[in-house]
């Protein structure tokens, strides 16, 4: 009878044994067949948006090439410049990934939000645009470095457009600037539109003095002689540009990334993690990937979730230093 108890023991194990390593049963085969249900990329704006494209654009390609099997939704979540896509994705599972931006932190450091990105799992930084400054024309200034010059004069001798308000990474990164040429910041007239486009009417109707905004908004009226792009916040001068110096070579030591990236929910395992890692580095590797840059005016600026959660953490301290030196915080 003994050995009868002791042989059906040794089944007993054998057969729990077996089913966790096939998968069937237990945390660890779990995880080992993660993903196991449809995946949602969440858009916390309003379609037709940057954020909406960049998570439907992923969608195509990671769909298109094969990369994930799985189906992949996106769903609009609008409000509260990102809170509300955000809030939605924090009591989700990993089968939810969002696109975020500076706003993630900025929003925290402004006391619109309680998130921050530490609520979340940061999988990876995407693109960038970079950000330009732009005059009229007829401006006598020629480089970025001269209207500096002015406002360290007098710096409530200009109006500077921005969209659409304060502590975004267009007015931050002016802020940047001015902060490096030992501007007095917090006198900065900036006057605040509702969008990019508002902006460039703005500057084409000579209601402002200059404009800071995405390369890609600037682009099309700097060709077309409408307005002169005069510094752009990249390291090296952009493709199709290459007459408009950096802040750099103006002597104003910045580089200032317009960054998007993506981030899951909180307390994402270290298997769902390597998942996403191993996909998204697929992603940004394919030529579908590199023709939506090219023709978005985009840059890559790819960074794995480690590099992320570490690229993450130097921006809160740039933005936190920024906006205390704009006036905005304390």
């Amino acid at each position: 009878m003994k050995r009868l108890s002791g042989i059906l023991s040794l089944l007993f194990v054998m057969f729990i044994m077996g089913c966790s390593s096939d998968g069937s049963t237990g945390a660890s085969g779990d995880e080992s067949n993660f993903p196991e249900k449809d995946i949602e990329f969440v858009a916390p704006a309003s379609p037709g948006g940057g954020w909406d494209g960049t998570a439907r654009a992923m969608q195509k390609i990671l769909t298109d090439e094969g990369i994930v099997d799985e189906n992949i939704n996106v769903v609009n979540k609008p409000g509260g410049s990102g809170e509300v896509g955000w809030q939605y994705l924090s009591s989700k599972d990993a089968h939810n990934i969002t696109i975020n931006s500076s706003l993630v932190i900025t929003n925290n450091l402004l006391g619109q939000s309680e998130l921050t990105y530490k609520d979340f799992t940061p999988l990876g930084v995407l693109t960038t645009e970079w950000i330009s400054i732009a005059v009229p024309p007829e401006s006598e200034y020629e480089k970025g470095a001269e209207v500096m010059e002015q406002l360290k004069k007098d710096p409530t001798s200009m109006k500077i457009g921005v969209a659409p308000g304060l502590g975004n990474n267009d007015h931050l990164s002016f802020v940047q600037a001015a902060k490096e040429y030992g501007v007095d910041v917090p006198k900065l007239e900036f006057q605040i539109y509702e969008s990019g486009g508002d902006v460039v009417s703005a500057l084409l109707g000579g209601h402002i003095d200059v404009a800071t905004m995405s390369v890609s908004e600037a682009k099309e009226q700097h060709l077309a002689g409408k307005f002169k792009m005069i510094a752009v916040s990249s390291e090296e001068r952009i493709e199709g540009l290459e007459e408009v110096p950096t802040w750099k070579e103006q002597g104003v030591d910045m580089v200032f990334p317009h960054w998007r990236g993506i981030m899951g929910p909180p307390d994402m395992t270290e298997e769902e993690i390597a998942y996403w890692d191993e996909k998204i580095g697929e992603m940004v590797e394919t030529e579908a990937w590199k023709t939506l840059l090219k023709n978005n005016e985009w840059q890559s600026f790819y960074k794995d979730s480690q590099e992320s959660k570490e690229f993450l953490q130097q921006q809160t301290e740039n933005y936190d230093e920024l906006l205390n030196e704009s006036g905005l915080t304390e």
